[in-house]
């Protein structure tokens, strides 16, 4: 008969060994896990972050870029009036066309308010990214891929592009510097002429 007195042996040192490392190494294995997850909220909370902030600032695109037409059509009255007939109008006239100065006006600010600025790329040096190359312009008195006249100023929303300018490039000129106020891109021709005159949200990618 057994002596419920006895003591148990005890386990050897080779076990008890073993069975230390196995904890050491498990701990290790939760620990790795739980930084891998603390990272993983980390990238989740940054990355939902900046998706937040994208559609706070972004969200209005489309009523944006609807808006433009309105502001082209406006421009477009504006110019279409002669100076010297203008100067020459009857005061209700004068008036008038004072009153679709003040509203275009108003509009360009009301844009800017919700982050929508305007591209007038006039004298500046091509960029397929924010500029839509309609036909090109003889003209050696400026460095070829030279923005020589606006057709349509473009437009941006943050730092994307809501509606490219459509605009005239040089041609003929002398090489542009390959470095320079608008950027590194060099601009060693015109790009070709694009008929395409509607409104594009997108650039039509290429280089001068």
């Amino acid at each position: 008969m057994t002596d419920p007195t006895a003591r148990a042996p005890h386990a050897a040192p080779e076990d008890e060994t073993v069975a230390s490392a196995e904890l050491a190494q498990e701990a290790t294995d939760l620990k790795d896990r739980l930084l891998r997850a603390l990272a993983e909220m980390e990238n989740l909370r940054r990355r939902t972050e900046r998706e937040v902030a994208d559609a706070r600032t972004y969200a209005i695109a489309g009523f944006a870029r609807d808006l433009l037409a309105v502001a082209d059509n406006m421009r477009r009255a504006l110019d279409a009036v002669d100076p010297g007939a203008r100067a020459n109008a009857d005061t209700g006239t004068k008036a008038l066309i004072d009153g679709v100065e003040i509203t275009e006006r108003e509009l360009v600010k009301v844009l800017e308010k919700h982050g929508v600025k305007k591209l007038d790329p006039q004298g500046a040096r091509f960029d397929p990214h924010r500029h839509q190359a309609m036909f090109e312009m003889p003209d050696e008195s400026v460095p070829a891929g030279t923005v020589v006249q606006v057709v349509q100023p473009g437009y941006t929303l943050g730092e994307r592009v809501l509606r490219p300018a459509l605009v005239a490039v040089a041609k003929g000129g002398p090489k542009a510097s390959p470095t320079g106020a608008d950027g590194p891109q060099q601009a060693s021709a015109a790009p070709p002429a694009n008929d395409n005159a509607g409104d594009a949200s997108e650039p039509t990618p290429g280089s001068p």
